[in-house]
Parts: structure tokens; C-alpha cells; sequence
């Protein structure tokens, strides 16, 4: 049977049509550049040349749009209608503390997914969106939610709280919650079992480094603590987010311009990370460009990037009490050796050596760290279209 999935980030969309009697990928895309200008539609089907769109795409509703028209494009799609789609599996940020599983998407899931926009601001709005345009398009079909939170409910209290008054996780469910979960999920294991880690030595660091970006810790492939919180906007500095920093920021913005708190988080939330530190783009993409030409702001902004990276990976290795592996993955960490490179050189003190010939090949699944690095260093890319893939086949009972 086919699976669509749907996994929606803060200025991406990836979509995979699954056939789960082999878990082969019978066609793949990405959308590129949601709401940035240059907006582009890659389509890649299984025996067929590669199909590309570049259309304005001010929102994931667009996206959505162009990804059903190219699966049944008469030269370009592989099936000869949505009727052969037997689900839709997405990837939804939040569930807040409702919903910390997969579950079939009916009018109470929808509900808590819109409650949970604040939570997750870039993403469940998104989110929602393709779900309701799915079942527009394809009504009667099973829509599977997927959370990303899911991952992070491993850890433990000591991890997940902050240093507030109680009261206020059991009103409002305020805690760390942890977000590109399926991805650290998937990460982690692959890490396991590609590495050949022994029981026993499995402590491993990912670092989903992407427009949105974030790093966790595991044992064993449970989580020990992730970088994002309550909120997408905890940890690393990211895209278009502002990441760590002093709450009283919030407090001084807003009473300096006369604005409300909502309209501060917006500002962290869409207009801060590298966007606000170099004044070029979102896409680190750009931003190499703008610092191979001698950009001050965006050379910057891609240091500070690289400094969050490095010293989450030490308090985790620190937390762990050591670290036997660290993966590089997403779309930066599969792709931009220059950053693996960087990140690396820091960690000499962990006795990690990596082999530069083998850095420079992006995209696949190797190690890259040499034979007598104490610590094994990876690149796998993430494929959380698989892992929803499995959890819609299992929720929607299509096993």
C-alpha cells in the first residue's frame, strides 16, 4: 500500500510517497523556500526524470497544492490518482501534554493542534494546513498526526522542568518538551546500528542542524535532553529564531517599542536568528555567499551559529558523563562540511579526529571521523518520512 507523508518545517516541505510492502520510496520532493523569494518545487519519481517547479509559494497551502498535482502528473506522477493513496501520515510539532503519541486525526486532534499554534508558531499552523488540505483532497482517507514531541517525554523531571513554581507546569503544562523529535528518534537509532555502538556505550549527540536546528542527547536511543523547550524557540541560534537567551529581553523590547509580548515572541520567532544577525537571508545558503564575499554580518551570524553548536555538544557530553558518537544531520549537517568541519575542530579535546576527504561528500550515510578518533563522528540523513511512515501503518490498523 502507498503512504503519503507530509512533514512540513518552518520554510520547507518534504514529502515522500511510501510503498510500505518494502518501505521503498516510490517518488520524493521538496519545497524549497516557503515564503522566501525563489520558491522552487523539486520533484523526484522512480524511473522518471526529475520534475521541477518554480512557483511562488507564499504558504505551506501552495506547497501542498503543487506536491498532489506532480504525484499524478500524467508524464511526471506514479499513481494514477489520490485514490491509490491509502494514507496520509503527518509530522504536527505540538500535542502539548494531550497528545504525546500518534493518533488518527479527527475534529478533537485538529482542535488541540490549533491550540497549540502559540507553542508552535512556524510549524502547527502548517501543520493543520496540510492536514485539512489532504482531507479536502482526499476525503475519507486516514490522516495520521505524528507528533514531534514525542522523543523528548524520555526525559527525566530534572531535564524537562524549569526553576518555576510548580503550579505552573500543572496549570499550563509549561515544560521542555523538545521538538524535531521523529528525526532525533531515527538519528539516534541509525547511529546505533550503523556505528556498531555495544550495549553499553550508546550515548550519542545528534545535531539536526537546519533552518530550525537543535541537538539532543540519548542513551540507548532514549532521550536525555534536547535543546528546544516549551516552544521550537529554546536552544541553538536558528533561521529566522532567536534561541537561548535572557527572558528580560522579552520585557525590555517590549516596553523600549511600545509593544506587546505577543508581537516580541513573533519578532524571535520570524525575524531573529541569522535573518535579524546579518541582515541577508534565513537560508544558509545565502549567507555562505554573502561571507565568502566579505559580509561582516553574515560571517557573524554564521560564527554564532557554529559557537551554539559547539558548546551544546559539550554540556551534553558533560551531562552524559562522556559521548561515544555525534551525527551530523538535516539539511546543514548532511550537507555544509564546512560547518561539520568547524564544529569538529572544537571538539579536539574529545579526542575526535575527522577524516577531511571523507567530510567533503554530502548528503549520505557515512563516517567521517578517522580510524583512531576516540569519538565516532557521522553523517546519516535524517528520514522522519520513514519513521511516520511506520507509526501511520500501525495507528491507522493498515498492517
Amino acid at each position: 500500500m502507498k503512504i503519503l507523508i507530509i512533514n512540513a518545517g518552518s520554510s520547507s516541505l518534504k514529502y515522500q510517497l511510501i510503498d510500505t510492502a518494502d518501505e521503498s520510496v516510490k517518488a520524493k520532493g521538496l519545497c524549497e523556500r516557503i515564503g522566501i523569494d525563489g520558491s522552487m518545487l523539486t520533484h523526484k519519481a522512480v524511473g522518471k526524470d526529475d520534475y521541477v517547479i518554480e512557483s511562488p509559494m507564499p504558504t505551506h497551502k501552495e506547497a501542498i497544492k503543487l506536491v498532489l498535482d506532480a504525484l499524478v502528473d500524467a508524464d511526471h506522477g506514479v499513481v494514477a490518482s489520490v485514490d491509490e493513496i491509502a494514507a496520509v501520515g503527518h509530522r504536527v510539532l505540538h500535542g502539548g501534554l494531550k497528545f504525546t503519541e500518534s493518533t488518527l486525526v479527527d475534529t478533537k486532534v485538529k482542535e488541540v493542534i490549533k491550540e497549540c499554534f502559540p507553542l508552535g508558531p512556524l510549524h502547527n499552523p502548517a501543520n493543520l494546513m496540510g492536514i485539512e488540505a489532504c482531507e479536502a483532497a482526499m476525503p475519507g482517507k486516514p490522516n495520521v498526526a505524528v507528533f514531534d514531541t514525542t522523543f523528548g517525554m524520555a526525559m527525566e523531571p530534572y531535564a524537562y522542568l524549569y526553576g518555576i513554581d510548580p503550579k505552573y507546569y500543572e496549570k499550563y503544562s509549561i515544560r521542555r518538551y523538545g521538538f524535531h523529535g521523529t528525526s532525533h528518534m531515527f538519528v539516534s537509532g541509525e547511529t546505533i546500528k550503523f556505528g556498531n555502538l555495544p550495549e553499553g556505550n550508546q550515548r550519542v549527540i545528534v545535531c539536526h542542524l537546519g533552518n530550525g536546528a537543535s541537538i539532543s542527547a540519548s542513551k540507548g536511543g532514549k532521550c536525555v535532553d534536547t535543546s528546544m523547550g516549551l516552544t521550537p524557540l529554546e536552544g541553538l541560534i536558528m533561521g529566522t529564531r532567536s534561541g537561548d537567551m535572557d527572558p528580560a529581553v522579552v520585557q525590555t523590547i517590549a516596553n523600549g517599542e511600545g509593544i506587546s509580548v505577543d508581537e516580541v515572541l513573533t519578532i524571535l520567532n520570524k525575524k531573529s536568528g541569522v535573518l535579524a544577525m546579518s541582515g541577508v537571508s534565513s537560508d544558509f545558503r545565502d549567507l555562505g555567499n554573502a561571507a565568502a564575499e566579505g559580509n561582516e554580518r553574515a560571517q557573524l551570524a554564521l560564527k554564532a551559529f557554529r559557537y551554539r553548536v559547539i558548546k551544546y555538544i559539550g554540556a551534553y557530553t558533560a551531562a552524559m558523563n562522556g559521548v561515544d558518537a555525534i551525527t551530523f544531520t538535516g539539511g546543514i549537517g548532511e550537507n555544509d562540511f564546512t560547518v561539520r568541519r568547524d564544529v569538529c575542530a572544537s571538539l579536539e579535546y574529545l579526542g575526535i579526529k575527522i577524516d577531511p576527504e571523507k567530510n567533503s561528500i554530502r548528503g549520505k550515510k557515512i563516517e567521517i571521523s578517522t580510524p583512531d578518533s576516540k569519538v565516532k563522528v557521522f553523517v546519516i540523513p535524517t528520514n522522519e518520512e520513514l519513521a511516520i511512515a511506520r507509526e501511520t501503518v500501525r495507528v491507522a490498523g493498515l498492517a
